[in-house]
């Protein structure tokens, strides 16, 4: 089997610069959705046939397994399908998708990929109750497929009928090769229909096998900006509706947004308004609170995420506790039992089990071990406008608040750091340093105040 992508289309009502099929759905470009569903099936060749804003997408989905053929001018799908002919092997099946229908499952298509062979075609149809601008599916009295027609050419009686093509065919390629020779252009576009060859394969007596998707938002294209916001939510709701059968609690499920692959354990609960994105995995009984965005992480059992936190390429172990107003940053190793407060930052840091930064903090390019005590206002001062460098804070020590680590430095195990210490140099374990200017009163000192106008 081998796949053909139609991807040529300007998307003008989409009234933007990028081409249509590059538009993101659930944070990914619509030809991504459709690729990525390609090569579940196992083919053997996937050939985009380009158009419009041509190099921009190739650039956008540049990938070893896949050929590109250019359609310019732009005569329809018929012709479009033509353009990757070179590509083809006679000798195989071949499956036409579509590059704004990002929707189309997997087993829909194995369904359909099962109907044809070499000598039978494979045509997905669907009901819909308003067929409007869809290729009606014209069957004889005993059911059986003799054409499609599209709405404009349509009669009233043809118009009526509810069963419509979504374009999606799955054809043998010997054949497909014939009849895509013989289209005409006699309609009211004057462009070369696909929907043409199902007429050419009754007359050939090649069966023409009508198969149905699992539900219609699979078939749904994108043509303007309503549509996209329209197939977003059907996607999310489809998400939430994954979560829900496998046990996770939504507070809403309305108010989520997967913008990658989220895998859940048993007994996770997330409140409203979170996204996930890339690849995020949570583990048994993690709670999501309200607002956060989750990027490529992995959260260990029993970890709470407290609402308003963003965390970014991240590993945490179980029983954290992160938030509200949290941030970490690619990186981010947490060990369990660590505690990250509001507005603390971690970046490119190892933080170990049990220690803790509950307020106003920032720990970047750092390793710090256990049982460590972060003050309020801490910061490891990484960077010198040129180099980054890291801090070493070792297992059980106490850093007072409004401390500043300047690396490279090292406080050693046990160590405590006084309150307001600006450290530049290595801290000895299990002693307190301190460094701080000498309070003193100015005796009779009078506050400046504004000279009257």
């Amino acid at each position: 089997m081998q796949v053909v992508v139609l991807a040529a289309g300007q998307g003008t009502r989409m009234r933007s610069a990028l081409p249509k099929v590059l538009q993101p759905l659930a944070g990914r470009p619509m030809l991504a959705h459709v690729l990525g569903t390609a090569r579940t099936l196992g083919a053997a060749k996937i050939c985009v046939v380009y158009g419009h804003g041509g190099e921009v997408v190739r650039d956008a989905m540049a990938a070893p397994d896949l050929a590109w053929a250019l359609q310019t001018p732009q005569l329809g799908t018929g012709h479009a399908v033509q353009q990757a002919l070179p590509h083809l092997d006679d000798d195989r099946v071949t499956l036409v998708l579509y590059g704004d229908v990002p929707l189309i499952g997997e087993a829909t298509l194995r369904r359909l990929l099962a109907a044809a062979d070499r000598d039978r075609l494979g045509l997905l149809t669907v009901e819909m109750d308003d067929p409007t601008g869809y290729g009606r599916i014209v069957r004889d009295a005993a059911g059986k497929v003799l054409r499609i027609v599209e709405h404009k050419d349509a009669t009233e009686a043809e118009r009526a009928v509810r069963e419509v093509n979504t374009g999606i065919l799955a054809a043998p390629t010997a054949r497909l090769r014939e009849w895509l020779g013989r289209l005409g252009n006699d309609n009211a576009q004057g462009e070369y229909y696909l929907t043409d060859i199902i007429a050419m394969a009754v007359a050939a007596d090649v069966p023409v096998v009508a198969t149905q998707p699992d539900t219609v938002d699979e078939t749904l294209g994108v043509n303007n900006r309503r549509q996209l916001a329209d197939l977003e939510r059907r996607y999310q709701r489809a998400c939430a509706e994954r979560l829900l059968d496998a046990g996770v609690t939504l507070t809403d499920p309305a108010r989520i947004d997967v913008r990658g692959e989220l895998s859940c354990e048993r007994d996770v609960r997330i409140d409203v308004n979170c996204v996930f994105e890339g690849t995020v995995t949570l583990g048994e009984g993690v709670h999501i609170g309200a607002h956060c965005v989750i990027r490529n992480a992995r959260i260990g059992a029993g970890t709470r995420i407290l609402p308003f936190s963003h965390i970014e390429d991240t590993t945490m172990g179980a029983a954290c506790v992160i938030g509200p107003y949290a941030r970490t940053r690619p990186g981010t190793e947490l060990g369990e039992d660590v505690h990250l407060g509001n507005f603390v930052e971690v970046k490119n840091s190892r933080i170990a089990d049990h220690s803790k930064a509950n307020h106003l903090a920032y720990v970047g390019d750092a390793d710090v071990g256990q049982r460590v005590n972060v003050g309020a206002g801490t910061i490891t001062c990484n960077y010198d406008g040129a180099n980054k460098y890291r801090t070493t804070i070792e297992d059980d020590v106490f850093i007072g608040s409004d401390t500043q680590l300047v690396a490279p430095v090292r406080v050693g195990r046990g160590a405590t750091l006084g309150a307001g210490t600006t450290l530049t140099k290595d801290a000895p374990a299990e002693q307190l340093t301190v460094s701080r200017a000498r309070q003193m009163t100015i005796p009779g000192w009078k506050r400046p105040v504004k000279t009257p106008k």
